[in-house]
């Protein structure tokens, strides 16, 4: 699945992916620094009813957010070295709670994702306008 879009035009996209897949609970979004994984990431919760603000989790690590349909973790993993940071940050244990979990730079501790996780690509066509790639979709 690949999906090119304007920025002012994220919010379609992302309801497009929620219709895709219904069921999947965890996403991994790869891409440089800049590309708008943070934005489409605020784009998906907005989709799902989030209310709370939803900000990057750089520092945080983790953000929890409530929706109606339970809860929706935001995971930041740039700050981390490895896998083993990640467990001890308890990335794990949201990774496999069965809640949403939409994680970016998912590179930094790869092995630490469950088999059904959903692998999404972001980049930049130029200043306005991403693609959003799904490999297998």
């Amino acid at each position: 699945m690949e999906i090119s879009f304007q920025l002012q035009d994220i919010q379609p996209v992302a309801e497009t992916l929620w219709l895709q897949f219904p069921l999947q609970k965890v996403f991994a979004f790869h891409g440089g620094m800049g590309v708008g994984k943070t934005t489409f990431i605020h784009a998906l919760c907005d989709v799902k009813g989030v209310t709370d603000t939803v900000g990057s989790p750089t520092f945080s690590i983790i953000n929890e957010y409530r929706y109606p349909g339970g809860k929706i973790f935001h995971i930041d993993l740039y700050r981390l070295r490895d896998e083993e940071e990640a467990l001890r940050a308890g990335v794990e244990d949201v990774l496999y709670s069965g809640e949403i979990c939409l994680v970016e730079w998912p590179d930094r501790a790869p092995g630490i994702f469950p088999p059904e996780t959903v692998e999404l690509q972001l980049s930049t066509l130029d200043p306005d306008t991403r693609l959003l790639t799904v490999p297998g979709f």
